[in-house]
């Protein structure tokens, strides 16, 4: 089985490490995260400019290609760039969702529109209790004439203070945790009605509490038949998760690189900390959970690229995430512990790395979490 990337991909690569090297170093990330936006516009329009935002959708649709594995080479970079632009909630998920469910109508007007970076969109699925189950759905989506009345609350929005459209899901028919009944709706994020608690997540990023009170949009605003998204979503979530993965390999991968280095550098008895067998020890350990993960996570991309059923797919996320997530926990801790009191500090870069890790672990599902639903399937 071949491993290597293929030209495209080796380009693609190249591409995000030149920005992370030029235009992105830890203090100008660190004024991006303090502005009011929590991102870079310009950096979002350059995205664009450099064709990332293309790289979740098919060739169909005008992307490059929206392959797993083109995911999995730009989110590792992201990584180790700890890059804070919304690429995950906008493009590979609003953006795969609206090619996936949306009709030739809805996919033509707002597909070029996120590619060209015009647009951003955040999904609200996640509501209080749901436990990363997003078939957990109590906000209520009742068709009143050609309109639809939404009522509910969503968790966790990643991206929501930012973005132009919110992509909500919502139940038509059937239980609180029933698959069928689910229905997924494009919302104006001014729309009346539609209230966003803004805040800033632990690594950085923006986030929002969204509340939806008797908002009403027209029906055409669907995505796909009624009731029947929760397979796509499932599916989406899925990719994004693999995703999240690849992101952490990259952040685990600047960790160890920056701990090894400090090693050499950090002296204690007149001797750099680096001779130290023990430590040694300690930090082979942390690139042997590097390698486990990476590897994982490229099965995963693999799997998610073949004609493996849904079944096989969702499996193949499940058990990246949950190795991912004990490798997160090792090699961040790792590199805190041998760093000392300054890998915990707002001025080093190891303490951010360490807060997104501990974040991405959590992200769609920790270790636990993974490993049970691997089992369940």
């Amino acid at each position: 089985m071949d491993f290597s990337y293929s030209e495209e991909q080796q380009m693609l690569q190249e591409s995000v490490q030149k920005f992370v090297m030029q235009k992105y170093d830890f203090y100008t990330r660190g004024d991006i995260i303090k502005s009011e936006a929590g991102y870079s516009a310009e950096n979002w329009t350059m995205f664009a400019e450099l064709g990332w935002l293309t790289v979740p959708f098919t060739e169909e649709d005008g992307g490059f290609g929206g392959k797993a594995v083109d995911l999995m080479v730009m989110m590792e970079e992201f990584g180790k760039g700890m890059l804070v632009e919304p690429y995950l909630s906008c493009a590979i998920m609003g953006g795969t969702l609206i090619a996936d469910l949306g009709n030739e109508e809805q996919k033509g007007a707002l597909i070029p529109r996120i590619m060209e970076g015009a647009m951003i969109t955040a999904v609200a699925y996640a509501e209080q209790g749901s436990r990363f189950n997003p078939n957990n759905v109590k906000t209520s989506a009742v068709v009143s004439g050609d309109e639809v009345v939404l009522n509910g609350a969503k968790t966790a929005v990643l991206g929501a203070p930012n973005a132009q459209t919110i992509i909500v899901s919502a139940r038509e028919s059937g239980a609180a945790t029933d698959s069928d009944g689910i229905s997924l709706f494009l919302v104006d994020a001014k729309a009346a009605g539609v209230s966003i608690k803004a805040y800033t997540t632990i690594d950085g990023r923006k986030a929002g509490e969204v509340t939806l009170a008797d908002v009403r949009v027209p029906a055409t605003a669907r995505l796909g038949a009624a009731g029947g998204a929760a397979a796509v979503l499932s599916a989406v979530i899925d990719r994004a998760t693999l995703a999240v993965a690849a992101e952490a390999v990259g952040a685990m991968d600047s960790l160890l690189t920056k701990t090894v280095e400090y090693s050499k550098t950090r002296k204690q008895f007149g001797t750099a900390i680096g001779t130290f067998q023990a430590l040694q020890h300690r930090m082979a350990d942390m690139f042997i959970q590097c390698q486990l993960a990476r590897s994982i996570v490229v099965r995963a991309a693999m799997i998610l690229d073949s004609d493996e059923d849904a079944v096989g797919k969702a499996r193949a996320v499940s058990s990246a995430k949950s190795r991912v997530g004990k490798a997160i926990r090792k090699v961040g801790q790792e590199a805190v512990q041998i760093h000392g009191g300054i890998g915990v500090t707002d001025e080093l870069d190891v303490g951010h790395l360490f807060k997104r890790v501990t974040a991405l672990d959590l992200m769609f599902g920790n270790a636990e979490y993974h490993l049970q639903r691997f089992a369940s399937l």
